[in-house]
């Protein structure tokens, strides 16, 4: 089980990190395009303004969509490396002094709060994408169907809660053995 959770924690910040990317270099473009088209009109009669306005060029149309849909899944898509590896952020101010046992059974504790949040979320996430499947609800500019956004969220949510449910697991057993288990870093 702890390949298979390592993986798919991976594999899904892998994805995650490609969807950004594509969203960082969609937005980038569709900026440009919409200053190049600002300058055509700036420029209006003169050769360069006219070439700029004829070719088209301006901001790529429902960006907004795809960058809304796009970071709510990355963000789903990043919790589970994130779980996976206890690199969430932490304050510890005051629980980094404790001794090794305590410090495991508050570290196992908040695993295991964190795993009942992000299954409610996910669960959430699921009969929203329900809600919306049922009512056929499309986005403004490029019309596609709100459910799927929601859909790629809840699949990485599903990966995100099975590795929040395996690693409250895990810090428990860490918790009673004193044995480390998953990596720290």
């Amino acid at each position: 089980m702890f390949r298979l959770v390592k993986w798919l924690s991976r594999f899904s910040a892998v994805v995650g990190g490609i969807v950004l990317v594509v969203l960082i270099l969609l937005t980038t473009a569709s900026i440009v395009g919409r200053e190049l088209s600002k300058l055509g009109h700036a420029l209006g009669e003169s050769w360069f303004g006219q070439m700029l306005l004829a070719s088209g060029v301006d901001e790529i149309k429902g960006t907004y969509e795809l960058t809304e849909a796009g970071v709510a899944f990355a963000i789903f898509a990043f919790f589970p490396v994130c779980q996976f590896y206890g690199q969430h952020a932490t304050v510890d101010v005051f629980t980094s002094s404790l001794p090794r046992r305590p410090l495991g059974w508050l570290r196992a504790f908040w695993e295991v709060v964190l795993a009942a949040v992000i299954v409610f979320i996910g669960l959430r996430l699921y009969e929203g994408m329900l809600r919306y499947l049922g009512n056929g609800e499309t986005t403004l500019f490029l019309q596609f169907p709100v459910w799927w956004a929601y859909a790629a969220s809840v699949g990485a949510a599903a990966i995100a809660g099975l590795t929040a449910v395996y690693c409250a697991w895990v810090r428990v057993v860490e918790a009673a053995t004193g044995r480390q288990i998953l990596p720290t870093g």
